[in-house]
């Protein structure tokens, strides 16, 4: 495989110290910290289970966290100590360059429903230069961004990020896609994006951590 095929997958995640917060009406920060333990679960296992990467690299300050990636043969590696997503994808970012990535793949960590067809959608047929993103469900969000070659533009996350990820590759004259990726379109991050869960999967979905956890401790919103 040369350089040019190798698309290795980048997932940081946050400290677990005050995690989904805006959850905290359902749940208690000990259940956050194990949502946010099971959803990385099943995104490593949908990574796992596609034929797109050379390799996964997970970035993260949380040892337990570390430990978690390496059940799934990811590598892990440290994270900024304080609370820098961006950071944090940056330091992926050149570790995926240290083992000669061709393009990197950054994946948020939260996307329970995320299936590996889906994953391989947004790797397939790279004719770098070129970025691809992947909007969470309002369409304003990145839930993934696939960058060939990894230093196509930098990236941005939050509000509205997938406008100033077209608008640095358009700078550039880096040709963007936005795909439609149904299952990395759901993150879970507030009781609106529960009842979407249940509402996406028809209820708990069959498997998965999450889905058990979902099923234990966290009712639909209506």
């Amino acid at each position: 495989m040369n350089n040019a095929e190798s698309v290795i997958a980048v997932v940081p995640v946050k400290r677990l110290r005050g995690a989904k917060r805006r959850l905290s009406s359902q749940l208690d920060p000990s259940k956050r910290r194990l949502l946010v333990r099971a959803m990385l679960h099943d995104v490593l296992s949908a990574v796992e289970c596609s034929n797109s990467f050379t390799k996964t690299i997970v970035v993260s300050a949380e040892p337990e966290i570390r430990q978690l990636a390496h059940r799934f043969d990811a590598e892990a590696i440290p994270g900024p100590r304080e609370e820098d997503h961006l950071a944090a994808v940056r330091v992926g970012i050149s570790h995926a360059l240290e083992r000669g990535a061709g393009a990197v793949a950054i994946l948020a960590a939260d996307c329970p429903l995320l299936e590996p067809g889906d994953l391989d959608r947004l790797a397939a047929g790279l004719d770098p230069p070129e970025v691809r993103i992947a909007p969470d469900r309002h369409g304003t969000g990145t839930n993934a961004l696939l960058l060939a070659p990894p230093t196509a533009i930098d990236p941005e996350f939050g509000v509205d990020s997938r406008a100033r990820h077209l608008a640095a590759a358009a700078r550039l004259d880096i040709p963007a896609t936005v795909l439609d990726l149904p299952s990395l379109a759901l993150d879970l991050d507030t009781p609106a994006d529960v009842a979407a869960f249940h509402r996406r999967a028809g209820g708990p979905p069959r498997r998965g951590q999450t889905a058990d956890l979902v099923r234990q401790a966290l009712s639909p919103v209506h």
